[in-house]
């Protein structure tokens, strides 16, 4: 059974590589003739660096989606962490490390919260991850009105800004955390175990597996990746923002890079590698758009006939391979 379900994860979807390649040759041809350049090293820049704040929301959301949960609390724990860890800094470098400490603690907190709403409370991902966001959102409209603290200078020139060629570090850092993620689900028991409870809770219970301690566990590590965002968008931003996890719909376009990805919505099925073919192609998009000035409305249309017609697809081969 192990052997199944590793293969399962280390299976990588070729379609949306497929969709990334021809999205940037036709992208490509469509900026040239309208006088831009797609691939000049400022766009490739600013292409790989929403590929880095999203990917590391959307690794941790490939988790709890292929043990069969959800998690709709991530922008806020986005924005939150980038107010703890930027208020903890306050501009020193020496209180870096303690910073990103407590950020990393209280993101964990949040996602053990809601493993624990997922898995005792037995309330559904949905409701359950909405619930603890808009909590959340009470308390940062509440309590921030603008911008807070000040990020350390020190996390603002490495993780902000530094770069080796065109590669910004917060990219570097996003693959880092995408093979740990792919190995923790290819390689581990835990990796294992979560697979099976994503596809047939029922059937792990029967072969022994914990299914509440591997959710719980799972809602954690996506927190966690969550917090980690939160703090290279203090990086970027150099201060904390109430706001930047929901006006960067990291919520939503999270589940969409994991779903464009390949990654079951019902869980048991799906990786971190095509999570992340997801990400680029969605960050992609954002580039070409942006490089032809397209209005912001008519980009969201765009994105969401994407997602649509990609779940669609999915769909037809999951109906074709169970007939």
């Amino acid at each position: 059974m192990s052997g199944a379900l590793s293969l399962s994860a280390r299976r990588t979807p070729p379609g949306v590589f497929v969709a990334l390649v021809l999205t940037l040759a036709i992208g490509w041809l469509i900026v040239t003739v309208d006088g831009g350049r797609l691939f000049s090293l400022p766009t490739t820049v600013s292409l790989l660096h929403v590929a880095a704040g999203l990917g590391l929301v959307a690794v941790g959301q490939t988790l709890v989606i292929v043990g069969g949960s959800l998690d709709l609390s991530v922008a806020y724990v986005v924005s939150l962490s980038t107010l703890v860890a930027a208020e903890t800094m306050a501009g020193d470098d020496g209180a870096l490390l303690p910073a990103i400490g407590l950020t990393l603690a209280v993101s964990a907190t949040i996602g053990f919260v809601n493993g624990l709403l997922v898995t005792h409370a037995r309330i559904n991902p949905f409701i359950a991850t909405v619930g603890v966001g808009l909590l959340l959102k009470g308390y940062l409209d509440n309590g921030y009105d603008g911008p807070a603290g000040k990020t350390a200078p020190a996390l603002v020139q490495g993780l902000g800004y530094q770069r080796i060629g065109p590669v910004p570090m917060s990219f570097l850092l996003l693959l880092a955390v995408a093979a740990a993620a792919w190995f923790v689900l290819a390689r581990t028991r835990f990796g294992h175990h979560l697979i099976a409870v994503g596809g047939d809770p029922e059937v792990a219970r029967l072969s022994g597996v914990r299914g509440s301690r591997v959710l719980v566990t799972a809602h954690v590590l996506c927190a966690l990746c969550a917090g980690l965002a939160g703090v290279y968008l203090a990086s970027r931003l150099g201060a904390g923002a109430p706001r930047v996890g929901t006006e960067g719909l990291y919520d939503l376009e999270s589940i969409a890079a994991v779903v464009l990805g390949g990654t079951a919505l019902a869980g048991g099925r799906g990786g971190v590698v095509g999570t992340v073919g997801g990400v680029l192609l969605l960050a992609s998009i954002d580039a070409i758009f942006n490089q032809l000035e397209v209005d912001v409305f008519f980009k969201q249309v765009i994105r969401g006939v994407i997602i649509i017609a990609a779940v669609a697809v999915y769909a037809r081969r999951a109906m074709r391979k169970a007939s």
